[in-house]
């Protein structure tokens, strides 16, 4: 699993037939960066397009799969997907610290 955030959305209005009815997002990885005893998420340059299996909205912290593991949810098993959304993170705790909270993202 990697973390990410939906950055934004991607369509296609001609695609193969199994990727009819999947959200497609643009998700840009994210790490964690400490600073001292501080904890919290940063951008990295990478990105990936990402169907959506859990409902995951534009600007959301998520947790996604790529390669095969991707096929494994129910929307997307059989389909030729590469990366999946498959949370949405609320929390995410390091040594205590707490790096992202979902309440407080803005």
């Amino acid at each position: 699993m990697k973390l990410g955030k939906v950055v934004g959305t991607v369509v296609a209005s001609r695609k193969d037939e199994k990727l009819e009815g999947l959200r497609l997002y643009m998700v840009q990885d994210l790490s964690l960066a400490s600073s001292g005893k501080d904890w919290k998420t940063a951008s990295k340059d990478a990105f990936v397009v990402a169907v959506d299996s859990v409902g995951a909205g534009v600007g959301e912290t998520v947790l996604y799969a790529s390669g095969s593991s991707a096929r494994q949810t129910r929307q997307t098993d059989g389909r030729p997907v590469d990366a999946v959304i498959m949370a949405i993170v609320d929390t995410i705790d390091v040594s205590g610290a707490v790096a992202y909270d979902k309440s407080k993202d803005e």
